[in-house]
């Protein structure tokens, strides 16, 4: 068998007794690594079918003795989701467009174009990824008052546009993409912006949809900057509603906010478990050098 017949890990290879026990202490690994990341998850979903005496009580049970439907209708009687799922759309929405237009330019001018001091700026970009959220929501809300933004959903799409994140993951899709390509367009007179939507953006469509994923699950799960930018609760999002009206609610049991939990828990799952190919399939395009 040749090396190009070969796979990474072949039945020959398995035949060797090292390799079966690594290969064994990494399958337990990944499984003990598995069952921690899915356990909350799982016990969220079944306390809420628990009545609130079964969550206290000791030693704990995982399952329910009998399913409490009546957690759920019970749970939406103190919070209304259809505005704040409006809102949250809405919010997504703008973060969408921000993200396809500001970053992916910014993400396309780093990579393909001959931007005075490129190295440095991409290097700056990069260099703020390892700076924590925490230390500049301040100055981002101090910079978003002075510019009258308070309140207002310009205060989520902005910062959108800054993401750089966003703009490494398509820069490094965009240097995967052989450069003559643009250079043939250049020759022929096209523009720089017109090699970016004839010929950079159609080929971008795997990683963009990676983009629009995460930005929708960082949206959906977002609670704690619409509660420092938005005084106006009819503005709030979903995550900000739940926290405000149910986790922070002295007057509801456990089980019933752990169903309200896990209604506002599904979607996110289901979109991930839909599209991870998506998202998978991006990423990889994204380290992909051409």
């Amino acid at each position: 068998m040749t090396n190009r017949e070969r796979s990474i890990m072949s039945s020959f290879d398995f035949k060797k007794r090292s390799v079966q026990i690594g290969y064994s202490i990494m399958l337990l690994a990944l499984l003990i690594l598995a069952m921690t990341m899915l356990y909350p998850f799982a016990t969220t979903i079944l306390s809420s079918f628990k009545t609130n005496q079964e969550i206290f009580t000791f030693p704990p049970s995982l399952f329910p003795h009998q399913l409490q439907w009546s957690n759920y209708s019970e749970g939406f009687k103190y919070v209304n989701l259809i505005r704040p799922l409006w809102n949250t759309l809405i919010l997504f929405g703008g973060n969408a467009v921000i993200a396809l237009l500001i970053v992916s330019l910014a993400a396309f001018s780093l990579s393909q174009m001959k931007v005075p001091f490129r190295k440095g700026i991409t290097l700056f970009i990069m260099s703020t990824l390892m700076i924590p959220s925490a230390t500049y929501m301040i100055p981002s809300f101090l910079n978003l008052q002075s510019l009258g933004l308070i309140d207002s959903y310009w205060a989520f799409w902005l910062p959108a546009g800054a993401s750089a994140f966003n703009i490494m993951l398509l820069k490094s899709f965009f240097d995967g993409i052989n450069k003559e390509l643009f250079e043939a367009g250049r020759l022929d007179g096209a523009s720089e912006l017109h090699c970016f939507y004839r010929l950079a953006v159609p080929m971008s469509i795997p990683v963009f949809s990676t983009l629009l994923i995460f930005s929708f699950t960082s949206t959906w799960n977002d609670w704690y900057w619409p509660s420092l930018v938005l005084t106006s609760p009819e503005k709030y999002p979903l995550a900000s509603v739940v926290y405000r009206n149910i986790i922070q609610s002295l007057n509801l049991t456990w089980n019933v906010k752990f169903s309200v939990l896990t209604v506002i828990m599904v979607p996110p799952l289901l979109f991930f478990l839909f599209f991870q190919k998506n998202i998978m399939h991006g990423l990889n395009l994204s380290g992909v050098k051409g």
